[in-house]
């Protein structure tokens, strides 16, 4: 893979602690970065860490998962089959602003005189805080304390607490909570030209239906202009002073706004609490909606900060019970350990509450992708979860499982039978409009069975398997066995795919599609074989379901033993797909440092006729189905593409992490290793402000577990082939493996 230069923020600006993220001076430098570090969600509401003051700001955001806006694609050239509809993520009302004006002088952190300024995540406590001293251009002094957190108990809610206070003078203080239509403020540049941010949409989008006030609370309702998707959100306050106080609230086109007044001598504190609830359906009147925020507004302030404050470092204290993973190094100990706990905290901020809905690619810490979940999901957050949160695991699923008829319509469009997942949606049907790089990875089928037959091996969830999971295996086992074609040399083909890598697109015989199908096919056999011989209700029941034919589990073997997995015997190693190594080596060496990511530089048809990798492919392969490899061919398959690796995509610096540590490149696992623990701290891939890259978090725990701690558990035995790190003198984690709480000390 590529070398990085890895520069984490300077320690003075940014100092080490183990449990939090602490920023002790504002600089512009570092800004759009902090917006991402900063940002707090559940799974189902996320807010990015903009100030307080709601500016300065690169892209200010909150986003309810599943919440989108639609629009038709523009094909150049239209074809049978290509997505129809593009799906992007809303940014919805944002409630965090609370603007503050000393004697009409307003806080802009940027020119501010500061001279105690601090901020911090706190990630045992779930929340961000944040405590200034201002010293005002009139030379006054006042404190302004704040905190906000994203509620792990009520998914619906967030809380905010704004304290100001004179210090040395009597002062004129006003401060305006505004609820902000951010969607139709987005205009930046850069969502037209990178294919990677979210769709730049020109019209309004968030249409309000419904709007109230009723004291200081603020409810109002919305629907989308397209999707015809409804949104509810509610804001209330409570305002606390010493002095008088005068309170004003208005309304304009697309939000409202409290502005609170008072005059404060030394020592007397103005506070605002601000409660804010957001509710959205795909069906539900933004009428009914509106009740429901005013309900969650009226249960959340019913049992006050305090109550929001100590559940929420009790369900993260069971997170951190099940899935903290310690390390004892001489490098940076402290900072190592911190960023390993910013990873698995995004990981829980991104799951916790997502009943019903996915992960998206950035999680709700931007538009980036445009909200959309991908395979990553299955392939690097659901293992963690399996291992550490099973519920949150099975919810996931859940989720898949739910998209499953419109998988069935997917497939019959693509002439194909059973079922095919989409390449990237928020509501089950296909988004991508780049079929070669999108639409034809079928290996996304492979995946979510996968994911699905592995959480239930870890957690020994039998029931989830025969209610749920068969139905899934049988119909993706059926598109396999459709796709596919028995050659003349009776070997069982696989053409016009796209495997990981997407920078060889639309090839046969992907080694890593090929080899996944087969684990998906043993997989459907096998449960389909279970269920017939000891539950015959349930196998009564898939059969029913699925129209399950006699002689289709004997097909899908005779494919699985049949499948071709590429091999050249001359290098030992397995080729990409049967015309890989014919193609040209890309010069890594001759191409400059700015014109990687290549997919940002180069046609898409220049990168397609080299050897010439994005992310790791069949490296994966040799991760996930290791017992499927020898360990030489392992070490060749690992040295021959690691040259070949980009790493343009932030998924492959885990994987590559896991297998140098198996095939003994140790120099490299922790090189890969730092790249995917730093992918965000140290904006590794040059677009951390853009958002979290979830994935990468949670591969993060795949490398600490699954290679340095050389976990394995093919077929559901668990295994251990430890590779700790020299100069690491311990590695601690806990493992939930079928009902039993495993700690591991190496």
């Amino acid at each position: 893979m590529l070398k990085r230069d890895v520069q984490p923020p300077p320690e003075h600006l940014f100092p080490p602690d183990e449990w939090r993220v602490v920023e002790a001076k504002y600089t512009d430098r570092y800004f759009g970065r902090a917006e991402t570090v900063f940002s707090l969600s559940n799974g189902y509401l996320g807010v990015r860490g903009t100030m307080e003051e709601g500016r300065p700001s690169v892209s200010p955001g909150t986003f309810v998962n599943g919440f989108h806006e639609t629009w038709p694609f523009l094909h150049g050239e239209v074809a049978y089959g290509l997505a129809q509809t593009g799906q992007t993520l809303v940014n919805v009302l944002d409630a965090t602003p609370l603007r503050l004006y000393v004697d009409d002088e307003p806080l802009y952190i940027p020119t501010a005189r500061t001279p105690e300024y601090r901020r911090v995540l706190d990630m045992r406590e779930g929340l961000l805080a944040r405590d200034i001293v201002w010293s005002t251009g009139s030379g006054k002094h006042v404190r302004v304390t704040s905190w906000r957190l994203v509620s792990l108990e009520d998914r619906h809610v967030m809380a905010m607490h704004y304290v100001v206070t004179p210090l040395d003078h009597q002062a004129s203080l006003a401060v305006s909570s505004q609820l902000l239509d951010r969607q139709g403020m987005q205009g930046s540049e850069r969502l037209r030209h990178d294919p990677r941010l979210g769709k730049f949409l020109e019209h309004r989008v968030l249409n309000c239906a419904a709007r109230s006030q009723d004291g200081l609370r603020m409810l109002l309702g919305y629907r989308t202009a397209n999707s015809g998707m409804t949104l509810g959100v509610g804001v209330d306050h409570v305002v606390e002073a010493d002095s008088d106080l005068r309170t004003d609230v208005s309304f304009d086109d697309t939000g409202g706004e409290l502005v609170v007044t008072t005059t404060a001598g030394p020592g007397m504190p103005l506070s605002i609490t601000k409660y804010a609830t957001y509710h959205s359906s795909r069906g539900v009147p933004p009428e009914e909606l509106v009740a429901r925020a005013g309900r969650a507004l009226d249960r959340s302030m019913a049992g006050g900060l305090d109550r929001l404050r100590t559940v929420q470092r009790e369900h993260l204290d069971r997170f951190w019970d099940r899935a903290d993973v310690r390390v004892d190094t001489d490098l940076m100990p402290v900072r190592t350990q911190q960023a390993i706990r910013w990873n698995l905290f995004q990981v829980a901020q991104a799951t916790w509450c997502a009943q019903g809905a996915g992960v998206p690619a950035k999680g709700l810490t931007s538009q980036a992708y445009d909200g959309h979940y991908f395979w990553d999901s299955e392939l690097l957050v659901v293992p963690f979860l399996a291992y550490t949160q099973p519920r949150l695991a099975r919810n996931l699923l859940r989720f898949r499982y739910s998209m499953l008829d419109r998988a069935r319509e997917r497939a019959r469009q693509m002439s194909q039978r059973g079922a095919m997942f989409p390449w990237r949606t928020i509501s089950g049907e296909e988004a991508s409009a780049n079929f070669q790089a999108g639409t034809a990875q079928y290996h996304i089928n492979a995946d979510i069975a996968y994911a699905l037959r592995h959480y239930t091996q870890v957690r020994g969830d039998d029931r989830f398997l025969a209610e749920l999971g068969a139905e899934v295996l049988v119909e993706t086992a059926r598109m396999w066995e459709d796709l596919g074609f028995y050659g003349k040399d009776g070997c069982f083909h696989i053409h016009g795919v796209t495997g990981p890598d997407e920078y060889t697109t639309v090839v046969n015989d992907n080694a890593y599609t090929n080899l996944m199908a087969r684990e998906n096919l043993r997989s459907a056999v096998s449960t389909v074989r279970w269920l017939q011989r000891d539950r015959p209700d349930e196998y009564t029941a898939l059969c029913d379901v699925t129209n399950l034919k006699l002689g289709e589990a004997e097909a899908w073997e005779r494919a699985a033993d049949s499948m071709h997995v590429p091999y050249d015997a001359d290098l030992g190693i397995h080729p990409q797909d049967s015309a890989f190594l014919d193609r040209e080596v890309w010069d890594m060496t001759g191409t400059p440092r700015d014109k990687f990511p290549l997919l940002l530089h180069f046609h898409p048809l220049v990168i397609y006729r080299f050897q010439v990798l994005k992310q790791a492919d069949v490296v994966l392969a040799t991760f996930l189905l290791g017992n499927e490899f020898t360990p030489e061919e392992k070490r060749r398959d690992f040295d021959y593409y690691d040259l070949l690796t980009t790493g343009d995509s932030s998924l492959s610096a885990c994987v590559q992490c896991i297998m140098a540590a198996e095939v003994g490149r140790h120099d490299q696992a922790l090189e890969y290793f730092g790249y995917a623990l730093l992918m965000d701290l140290a904006d590794v891939s040059g677009n951390s402000s853009d958002g979290v890259h979830i994935a990468s978090a949670a591969g993060v725990w795949s490398a600490l577990v699954h290679g340095f701690g050389g976990v394995r558990d093919h077929g559901g035995r668990l295994a251990f082939t430890p590779h700790v790190p020299q100069g690491w003198r311990s590695l601690e984690f806990s493992l939930r493996f079928q009902g039993r709480q495993v700690r591991v000390h190496l």
